[in-house]
């Protein structure tokens, strides 16, 4: 459910009243019924909650039934719109322990999680930048890299919450050729079989010859070699400031980027409204909303839950795949 001061609630509750996602999924909510009865009304949709402690949906789940699983029950001053608080930080935790324990012993088939904020996480005694690095040491300290994906653009990450000036140190040969090789991995087994990667610069125009900058010939352009020896299909490194033009004309299947925003800003300047976090490298499967807990729209019913439905739809997509294989 994510941040309940936030607008996950209402967008949950928005994207399970569509009969398209419930089509593909049988979907468990974990988190606050209070929260969850809030954001059916603040969605104004017609949904019965039904109480599943112990149990997944049934497969013939009756239209407009919510199953949720109840694993806080916050006081209202404790999830007042906007205003995050220890007590949330510590219920959005313990939502994501329990979908990744689902999931690791095979009972859920993936999660998709609604946006949650560090300061409330971290408030409350769970020091991780985000999600990702939460679910990495959840899941026994795999490497994981985060994927931002739309219909027209694919991005992974080298480095991901990070001081900018911290980058350039930490973009190392091996971290990028562990992006790459995951990157190709994770497509292979969910999107495509053979997939394209562009493998993007630092330095602008690729350092010009070392005069912005030698981390092309040095550390990237090594570390795409040694990928293309292991049979990867990886171009680069190629400028940032031209690539994502040919990128979503459909020359590649995924850029791998070095830092946050260098991917983010194209990725949601074309899906601000139905772009997909996944996280790679896990051994289960973890999609969520392309955005935040967008405070100053809680409780408003003006959230767009388009993301939501698609963090929804890619999660049973890629679940349906793995049983097909």
């Amino acid at each position: 459910m994510g941040d309940l001061s936030g607008i996950g609630p209402e967008i949950i509750a928005a994207a399970l009243a569509d009969p398209s996602v419930t089509a593909l999924c049988r979907p468990l909510v974990l988190g606050d019924r209070g929260a969850m009865e809030r954001g059916i009304a603040v969605a104004g949709v017609d949904l019965a909650i039904v109480s599943a402690p112990d149990l997944i949906p049934p497969a013939a789940a009756a239209p407009g039934t919510l199953y949720l699983r109840e694993l806080s029950t916050l006081k209202a001053d404790q999830m007042e719109y906007g205003r995050p608080t220890p007590a949330g930080g510590d219920a959005c935790y313990r939502y994501i322990c329990e979908a990744a324990r689902l999931c690791m012993e095979g009972t859920a088939a993936a999660m998709a999680t609604a946006p949650i904020n560090k300061e409330s996480l971290n408030s409350a005694g769970h020091h991780f930048p985000g999600h990702t690095e939460l679910l990495a040491e959840l899941a026994g300290g795999h490497e994981v890299v985060m994927m931002l994906a739309g219909e027209r653009l694919r991005v992974t990450l080298v480095t991901i919450h990070e001081a900018l000036s911290r980058v350039p140190e930490l973009v190392t040969f091996e971290r990028v050729l562990s992006t790459i090789r995951i990157t190709n991995a994770s497509l292979s087994r969910w999107f495509c079989r053979t997939p394209r990667l562009a493998v993007l610069a630092l330095n602008p125009h690729c350092g010009e010859g070392g005069m912005f900058g030698d981390e092309e010939s040095r550390i990237i352009a090594p570390a795409i070699a040694q990928a293309r020896a292991e049979g990867i299909d990886a171009t680069g490194p190629l400028s940032a400031d031209t690539l994502f033009h040919f990128a979503c004309e459909g020359g590649y299947d995924a850029v791998v980027c070095m830092y946050h925003d260098q991917g983010l800003i194209p990725l949601k300047l074309l899906h601000f409204d139905d772009g997909v976090n996944v996280t790679l490298g896990l051994p289960i499967i973890r999609t969520s909303v392309d955005h935040g807990t967008a405070y100053d729209l809680a409780g408003t019913g003006r959230a767009s839950a388009a993301s939501m439905k698609a963090a929804l739809v890619m999660a049973a997509g890629m679940a349906q795949t793995v049983q097909e294989i």
